[in-house]
């Protein structure tokens, strides 16, 4: 058939389209190659199943195969390319250790600005002040001065909200014959067995000035939102560089700056600017490290900081019950952050990310940097496959999480789970808060004491059964936990203790899991603003928490992490494991790579395609005659746009077999010859 051949010599005959979307022509393509061979297996007999004696390089067919499978061998070869300069540059030598040590030393800093409210609000015991009485009697004794200015609570002990209105007589006449009229304090109050300075007794938070300790919390969560918004976008359109030094530099700011507050508004202004830094820092240095490291030192790398998280803690405790003054508290725990911010020029940038945002010379030159650190050498061929234009830099943006099917459905189940996994924190803790005396104070020094193994044991749960398993066994042992405190009796307050220890180290466990997995399963252009968005859920979990346990007075906070861990378990089950896999850096790349699953072929022919997969994908050294040039494959797919469907159902002609005969020649054997008659 003439017709046959018209529009087959069309498609290789026309120009390269330089506007054409890469992904239109893949989507047609791919489109029109199924069509084509559910048609031609029904009106072909020329095209049904072939035979060894015609399953040769020049079958039509098998050339339109051929295109399909060698672009996408070409972009597979293509995307791996940064794994394999990573290799080159040596897995985790002298640089890679530079890189994480610099990048969660002040891990321990971040620990200490995130939990030092419990030490310098530290509750006092105040008795109006009532000084008036020394002017009349300037030799009492503070027993003796509360004792005549202050009335008794029924049980004998000083209110504390209340004394007895100044009277103007002289010490006898008080002495015998008493005080009776009371008001509230007038002139402030005292802390006679006081042996801290707290912001308590600082700025007098007591009776009706007294700050709800959960709404302090929700502040610092509230801190939390924003910066998650906030940080994530700069980490993504400014790098993650920038991201660090914003982030310390406000810590230094608002950290250290915490000392020289003259009020408690500004004290809880700062407290709330904190907590962005802290999160912002958090979403740097997680997206930095998941992107330079590789395989299991990535997991070792982020155990650790979580490990130094638990050891700031440790720090703060102890450096609490050792300094008595908050704001010296401040100002030796803040100390550190300057000369941190000072060597925070060692830290490169990340090279994935540069890659994303076109900056291909930038990322050359870090690489080259991190290999000579290491003592290591980069194949010039290699860096020269880093190459990328201009038309193939990835756009992407917030609205992705939304339009974006698979990164909808990852986002959405990996914010249960940081959501279960906060509530249920937060409602252990205050859980133990409640008991009351030495259990208030186990329950501020609980998350240090178990922080470490829990983070060990979840390392050695990541190497043995992957990052999907782990997560599932945490959820599973912390959802039989919570059923047992529902049953327990209040009056077996040791079990109840054991457990939520119990409760506190598998949640330790859960949470270096899926810090690791949540990096790994995000795409490098929108990594950091999924972990921001990650942030957000982990801070509406705390604050639904701090409000449901407050308000509250039953085992519906318990219940509630019951059934929100049993929904975080199953929803977790979609997720695919990400254990010894490539990151994704694009969009395209986490759908196909990701969650895209194979389609399995519907005609008879199905079997001999995959029998030529391998063949076709992989050519070999010696022989070239099989395999189309890159530029002849997207030559001849960009040029498909301009066909009709309805051609697809004509049966190629002899021209057309010749032209596709002529396609599939190498390329030296076609310019030796076109000197030929």
């Amino acid at each position: 058939m003439p017709g046959g051949s018209c529009w087959l010599q069309g498609i290789f005959e026309s120009p390269l389209q330089p506007q054409a979307d890469i992904r239109s022509w893949r989507r047609l393509w791919a489109q029109m190659d199924g069509e084509r061979t559910m048609k031609l297996s029904l009106q072909s007999p020329f095209l049904k199943k072939p035979s060894s004696s015609v399953s040769s390089p020049s079958s039509p067919s098998w050339s339109l195969e051929m295109l399909l499978r060698r672009l996408r061998s070409i972009e597979e070869k293509q995307e791996d390319n940064f794994t394999r300069v990573l290799d080159a540059v040596g897995e985790f030598g002298r640089f890679q250790r530079r890189l994480t040590a610099f990048t969660f030393l002040p891990s321990m800093l971040t620990a200490f600005f995130m939990f030092i409210d419990r030490f310098s609000l530290v509750d006092q015991l105040p008795y109006c002040n009532t000084s008036w009485i020394l002017a009349v009697g300037p030799h009492l004794t503070v027993a003796q001065q509360l004792n005549l200015t202050l009335p008794r609570a029924p049980n004998g002990s000083f209110q504390r909200c209340l004394m007895y209105v100044p009277v103007p007589l002289d010490l006898d006449t008080i002495i015998r014959f008493g005080l009776n009229h009371t008001d509230i304090c007038q002139d402030g109050w005292i802390y006679p067995d006081s042996k801290i300075r707290s912001l308590v007794n600082e700025f007098d938070l007591v009776c009706d000035q007294q700050p709800d300790k959960a709404l302090l919390q929700a502040i610092f969560m509230a801190g939390i939102l924003t910066g998650s918004f906030i940080f994530g976008f700069i980490c993504d359109k400014m790098g993650r560089y920038l991201t660090i030094l914003l982030s310390l530099l406000g810590l230094a700011i608002f950290g250290f700056g915490t000392a020289f507050v003259s009020s408690f508004h500004q004290y809880l202004f700062f407290r709330f600017a904190v907590s962005q830094a802290v999160v912002g820092y958090t979403i740097g240095s997680l997206s930095l490290a998941t992107e330079w490291l590789v395989g299991e030192h990535r997991t070792h790398a982020i155990v650790l900081a979580h490990c130094l998280i638990t050891i700031g803690i440790v720090f703060l405790v102890g450096l609490a019950y050792t300094i008595p003054h908050w704001r010296l508290l401040f100002l030796v725990g803040g100390v550190p952050i300057f000369p941190l911010i000072c060597c925070v020029w060692v830290l490169p940038e990340s090279p994935r990310w540069l890659m994303t945002r076109g900056r291909i010379e930038e990322a050359k030159q870090v690489l080259c940097y991190a290999a000579r650190v290491n003592k290591r050498t980069i194949p010039p061929g290699l860096l020269n496959e880093l190459q990328l234009s201009v038309k193939k830099v990835p756009k992407a943006s917030v609205l992705d999480f939304y339009t974006n099917r698979h990164l909808y459905k990852v986002t959405l189940v990996m914010g249960c789970v940081w959501f279960t996994v906060s509530y249920s924190l937060y409602t252990l803790a205050l859980r133990l808060l409640e008991l009351g005396g030495m259990m208030a104070l186990f329950g501020k020094i609980a998350p240090s004491l178990l922080g470490v193994p829990a983070r060990l044991c979840g390392l050695f749960l990541l190497e043995q059964f992957g990052r999907k398993w782990t997560l599932a066994v945490t959820f599973v042992q912390a959802t039989a936990l919570y059923l047992l405190l529902l049953f327990l009796p209040p009056e077996m307050t040791s079990v109840i203790i054991l457990v939520v220890v119990f409760g506190h180290f598998s949640l330790g466990t859960a949470i270096s899991v899926f810090f690791i997995y949540t990096a790994e399963l995000l795409p490098t252009v929108l990594r950091a603003t999924g972990l921001g968005l990650m942030f957000a859920s982990w801070a509406a979990g705390a604050i639904t928490s701090l409000i449901i346990t407050s308000n509250v007075k039953s085992l519906l906070p318990l219940f509630l992490c019951c059934v929100f861990s049993s929904m975080a378990l199953c929803f977790s089950a979609v997720l695919p494991e990400t254990q010894d896999q490539p990151l994704w850096d694009t969009l395209e790349h986490f759908t196909k790579s990701g969650f895209q699953k194979e389609t399995p072929q519907s005609t008879s022919d199905s079997s001999f395609w995959r029998s030529r997969e391998d063949s076709v994908l992989v050519p070999p050294k010696d022989s070239g005659s099989d395999y189309l040039s890159e530029e002849a494959a997207k030559n001849t797919i960009l040029n498909v746009q301009n066909l009709k469907m309805s051609s697809l159902v004509s049966i190629p002609s002899d021209a057309t077999l010749g032209t596709f005969e002529a396609l599939s020649q190498p390329r030296h054997s076609q310019e030796s010859g076109s000197s030929a008659p």
